[in-house]
């Protein structure tokens, strides 16, 4: 009896330890946008099974969402997805990494140099309604084909918009919160950092999500096609042995790490405001 009653006072405190998780998680799964948002993906992937399963949908067109899902668990598929999606994963996050260190400083310039900010607006609209993504062959050759071109080219389609959205961050700072810290006598590097900075923290988060939406797709579309990298690659390794269960398996995976990505950008937003 003693026993059993040390081992559930054991347990109690595990019991606590996991209650802070479980609470935020019932608590986002009560959000009702978070609820409806994954109240339509189960019924659309409903929807989807049921016309394959019925053969009004091919099943060399579009694999049982099922069978889909399903393969991210496969023992035999797990090893090859799981070193893909760290390849990719490390590839993107490397390429955004990038971009914020050039790009912030980048829009702060323009910003504090308006000449420039308006002689050079143009040219970045222009340059982020270009598909630079085409350039990947002259990049193969002057780097070579291997992961610093996936990086390289990530990160010139998604530093863009970050800058545009940096510098207009930066621009819609109120200057009487600016005066504020003048009066106060803060330094120009304090006056960016408690000031500038978190003022312009919703804006410049939305360039980083534009940018990180372009870095994926560039990076995981040249694995595709020069059949290099990691998820890009065993998408068309799969779509080529006519695999549509183990290409949609790939797909998935590519969300995954979209997601994934996406979180840990809305976490650091959280922290930087």
């Amino acid at each position: 009896m003693s026993q059993a009653i040390e081992t559930s006072a054991d347990r109690a405190p595990r019991r606590r330890a996991s209650s802070p998780f479980l609470s935020r998680f019932m608590k986002k799964a009560a959000d009702p946008a978070v609820f409806f948002g994954l109240a339509v993906v189960i019924a659309v992937l409903g929807i989807v099974e049921w016309l394959v399963a019925s053969n009004y949908i091919s099943r060399a067109v579009i694999a049982l969402p099922s069978d889909a899902i399903a393969g991210l668990f496969s023992p035999e598929f797990s090893g090859e997805l799981l070193r893909a999606c760290r390849l990719t994963f490390g590839l993107v996050a490397a390429a955004l990494v990038l971009e914020i260190l050039v790009a912030i400083p980048a829009g702060y310039f323009l910003y504090r140099k308006p000449i420039f900010g308006a002689a050079y607006e143009g040219w970045l609209a222009a340059l982020f309604a270009a598909p630079i993504f085409l350039l990947y062959p002259l990049f193969m050759v002057i780097i070579g084909r291997n992961n610093y071109t996936l990086v390289f080219m990530g990160f010139a389609a998604g530093v863009i918009p970050i800058i545009i959205h940096a510098r207009l961050a930066f621009m819609t700072v109120p200057e009487t919160l600016i005066n504020v810290g003048r009066s106060f006598h803060l330094s120009n590097s304090a006056i960016f950092w408690k000031i500038i900075l978190p003022s312009g923290t919703p804006t410049i988060f939305s360039g980083i999500r534009l940018g990180l939406i372009y870095t994926l797709i560039n990076i995981i579309a040249i694995e595709f096609l020069v059949d290099a990298g990691g998820l890009g690659r065993m998408v068309s390794d799969r779509y080529f042995r006519f695999d549509i269960a183990g290409t949609y398996t790939a797909i998935c995976a590519v969300a995954l790490v979209s997601i994934t990505l996406n979180l840990i950008v809305n976490r650091l937003e959280k922290m930087v405001r």
